[in-house]
């Protein structure tokens, strides 16, 4: 059986912490420090364990912030790595704010062992001025790590981490770094600057509809891979502009075959989804097709939820049968309610036909 995830903090990991801090400080109490951390730490799902050793080390790290950052700084470039500095991050982000200078020097050097993703972000609502010029430094930083963080340590819906919600409304202040890092030399920059545009693209679908239409036009193959990525919440959505961006809004010509089978199935079981595509035409199409199940609710409305299909360039006058099974199974993100669901086929965004079955719960 495969180690619990919330062990990648644990006793063990507590003795190194403090082992490296006591290194860096002679005057440390390391065994006080190993107590209060360790103290209920089995009982924590992870993120509750990085709160509980940063409480530790609130507890135990001198009160004058200055000297304490000397301490975390010293300990870091002293070895100490990992998922110990998630709590390390979280110390910083509480105790940094009357200091933000310093430690935003600290969090340089965390994010290089490990990540400052989620501790960067109360500087940036509560020193925006300040924590924006900053990244805009950053964006040009020899460390890949600290590059990274301009764009993931911002993105206004980070999973773990709080919401910007100032970002969320507007997301003008990380465009320019956005546009700074889209072309840089590592991928693991580039994919994290698609998932921020991804982000905003389920607030400003028009920004993002822009940024393509500025970006697109004679992009690299990883910028193309980037603002493919990037638009892949749009996409899957049907958004008319964005498909029109990477050449498949056209709508489809020619005659279309669907049908979904059994008419009836019980949770758990599968319908098939059959189609057909009969091109009409001189030319090649190129095509995007989802398929939108209309989910019956508790109330008797429905709810759609898109799902992929396929994406490929029909030849003109080439007929094309597909074919796919779509198991209706318990998972614990829906509830599932008997009724009549209806199926659109979607094709480059647009409701091309539709079905329906009936599902007994």
């Amino acid at each position: 059986m495969a180690e619990p995830f919330k062990n990648l903090l644990n006793a063990a990991v507590v003795r190194d912490m403090s082992s490296r801090l006591e290194h860096a400080w002679s005057g440390f109490d390391a065994k006080r420090f190993q107590r209060f951390a360790s103290a209920g730490l089995d009982d924590l799902e992870l993120k509750a364990r990085a709160m509980h050793i940063a409480a530790a080390l609130e507890a135990t790290l001198p009160p004058d912030f200055a000297r304490a950052a000397d301490i975390v700084q010293g300990a870091i470039e002293g070895g100490l790595t990992g998922w110990a500095l998630w709590p390390v991050g979280e110390y910083l982000a509480r105790q940094g704010q009357e200091a933000p200078e310093r430690a935003l020097a600290v969090l340089h050097t965390l994010t290089q062992g490990f990540t400052a993703e989620w501790a960067i972000r109360p500087f940036i609502l509560r020193h925006p001025d300040l924590t924006f010029a900053t990244l805009a430094r950053w964006v040009s930083d020899p460390n890949e790590h600290v590059r990274r963080l301009v764009s993931e340590g911002s993105r206004p819906r980070l999973p773990w981490g709080m919401q910007l919600k100032s970002l969320i409304a507007d997301p003008s202040p990380t465009l320019p770094l956005l546009e700074t890092l889209m072309d840089d030399d590592s991928e693991y920059v580039r994919k994290s600057v698609a998932n921020h545009l991804n982000d905003i693209a389920k607030d400003h679908p028009h920004l993002v509809a822009q940024w393509l239409e500025k970006h697109l036009p004679d992009a690299s193959r990883e910028r193309h891979s980037l603002l493919r990525h990037a638009s892949r919440s749009l996409i899957k959505g049907g958004d008319a502009r964005v498909l029109a961006a990477f050449g498949q809004g056209g709508k489809f010509r020619g005659d279309v075959r669907f049908v979904v089978t059994p008419p009836r199935i019980k949770l758990g079981e599968s319908i098939t989804l059959d189609l057909r595509l009969q091109p009409s035409g001189k030319k090649a199409q190129a095509l995007v097709i989802d398929y939108a199940i209309h989910h019956v609710k508790a109330s008797g409305g429905t709810s759609p939820k898109v799902f992929k299909g396929w994406t490929f360039d029909l030849p003109p006058l080439k007929v094309r049968e597909l074919r796919k099974s779509h198991a209706v199974k318990l998972i614990t993100t829906r509830r599932y309610f008997s009724g009549a669901h209806r199926i659109e086929l979607l094709i480059n965004g647009r409701v091309e036909a539709e079905a329906s079955f009936e599902l007994l719960c």
